[in-house]
């Protein structure tokens, strides 16, 4: 009368679609969250050198935050 489909059968496959992308995203909150906290051990001046090496800012804002940073 009954019978065994495997997985639970039926539309147990939503279920078991549902625990992998929930598990796909734990695995991209972690990722994410440990790309995060190598950030937070920068220095104000490293973050700074880093925005002056791809050119989001000139020499003279570069010396200019430089030098209110060591104030």
């Amino acid at each position: 009368m009954y019978e065994w489909h495997g997985f639970g059968g039926g539309i147990m496959w939503i279920f078991w679609i549902l625990i992998l992308l929930a598990l796909a995203g734990f695995v991209a909150f972690l990722a994410r969250q440990a790309g995060e906290s190598r950030n937070r051990d920068k220095t104000a001046l490293e973050i700074l050198q880093e925005r002056y090496a791809r050119g989001e800012i000139d020499g003279d804002e570069f010396r200019q935050i430089r030098d209110d940073l060591d104030r």
